[in-house]
């Protein structure tokens, strides 16, 4: 017979013990005799690298843990890192771009604002009325010190709208949007027009070329409804499109951000949020990142970002992670998850429970957990992370007896189908919301 305990969080966050020492009581003992049924030996959670732990946050007991000490590649759950880093930092406004004004002429530095025109958040039409204030507008990448794509993302992925690129002033998402009209692509914004080229591949989608904004077609077996494919960004680029959407002409160049400078913000940064962590959208969350490093330093630097966030507000997590990007693209990201619990403890020092609740997917409701964990009330709210032969799952989960508790579910290094994986992970929430 196991024996068993509740230990105290702050044990299992400062070192591994075993989670089971000693029994309380009989109802107690079949709890975690179940929990080994569903992760231990021989169950399905034996063929891989799983580590869960299920927390009560208000009493500080671990429920359960397995593993919680080992890191695993966390892919989007990194997001919940990014959005709490916009909460020390942003709080809840966006940082569009800074600028000087010179009598009818304005200068503007973009600080990584990825609303503009972008069409999962909204128009900003803010952006557009301000800028129009003025007849001449001067743009410069002088503050851009970092890369169009993250440390360790997938080259082949570039050509699909989970990879669009980052850049100081996004316009449009970073993509370029292809509609069928008589059965060809049509650009939605005419600046692509030009760029799109047939092809004879047998494809029925739109594709784009590795190192330019070429946009193929094959005009014999093309069949998309739409297409969205990220451009290569530049600052001839992004100038060409703001003439497009401002109507006047605006010209580059090169000078240094001036002390005298002001911040423009476009808006709110919740509804950002809701599409990071509910859809889990890459560019947001990049982008995020980069206002995040504007506020800091004002430049763009995601890497400088990151290192700061981590030293003066993340460095007394149990286990330090290795976070490089803020998207989770990256398989190069490692985090316990130990230290992801402590993470959504520290997220309830900035917002309240039932606020991050609702910022979060909830099972069978939305985002990326709309089809999974179905109940009649809402019972997960929590982030998913998948890539390759990993899946993850962090956030909250409502037992029966209306207790909430935290709970890190990661997964690696598996063979069996993502499906397969979220099926088996649900037969232990289910346990947890009808026991606890």
């Amino acid at each position: 017979m196991r024996i068993i305990h509740v230990i105290r969080l702050a044990c299992i966050l400062s070192i591994f013990v075993p989670a089971l020492v000693f029994a309380q009581s009989e109802e107690i003992r079949q709890k975690y005799e179940r929990f080994d049924d569903l992760l231990g030996i021989g169950s399905f959670f034996d063929n891989h690298l799983t580590g869960f732990v299920l927390v009560d946050l208000d009493s500080q007991q671990v429920i359960y843990e397995k593993n919680s000490h080992l890191n695993f590649i966390p892919a989007s759950t990194v997001k919940i890192f990014t959005f709490y880093a916009t909460l020390k930092t942003l709080r809840d406004s966006t940082h569009t771009f800074r600028y000087v004004t010179e009598g009818n002429t304005i200068k503007i530095w973009g600080a990584g604002d990825p609303s503009w025109q972008y069409h999962k958040v909204n128009n900003n039409s803010r952006i557009d009325q301000f800028l129009n204030r003025f007849s001449e507008i001067q743009l410069s990448y002088n503050n851009w010190k970092d890369h169009a794509f993250g440390y360790g993302w997938q080259w082949d992925d570039y050509y699909y709208a989970y990879s669009a690129e980052r850049s100081p002033l996004p316009i449009f998402g970073n993509l370029a949007i292809f509609n069928i009209q008589q059965k060809k692509p049509q650009a939605q914004v005419p600046v692509f027009a030009s760029m799109i080229k047939t092809y004879d591949k047998s494809t029925w989608k739109m594709e784009r070329d590795l190192h330019s904004n070429t946009f193929f077609y094959n005009p014999n077996t093309y069949n998309q409804a739409r297409a969205e494919l990220p451009f290569i960004t530049s600052p001839e680029l992004t100038q060409q499109l703001m003439e497009y959407l401002l109507k006047k002409k605006v010209s580059l160049h090169t000078q240094t951000l001036p002390a005298n400078h002001k911040l423009f913000k476009s808006g709110s940064l919740r509804p950002l949020w809701i599409e990071l962590m509910q859809e889990s959208d890459n560019f947001i969350a990049e982008q995020l990142l980069l206002m995040v490093s504007d506020y800091l330093f004002a430049e763009l630097d995601a890497e400088r970002a990151i290192e700061f966030i981590q030293k003066t507000y993340l460095n007394d997590l149990p286990d330090k992670a290795q976070w490089v990007d803020g998207s989770g693209l990256s398989r190069h990201n490692l985090s316990t998850p130990r230290a992801m619990i402590q993470l959504l403890s520290k997220l309830e020092e900035e917002l309240p429970r039932a606020e991050l609740m609702r910022i979060f997917p909830q099972g069978g409701i939305n985002g990326t957990i709309k089809n999974n964990y179905k109940a009649q009330r809402p019972y997960v709210f929590a982030k998913t992370g998948t890539m390759s032969n990993n899946h993850s799952l962090i956030g909250y989960i409502k037992g029966d007896s209306g207790r909430v508790y935290a709970f890190a579910f990661m997964n690696s290094n598996y063979l069996n189908k993502a499906s397969e994986v979220r099926r088996e992970m649900e037969k232990v929430l289910l346990f947890v919301k009808e026991e606890f």
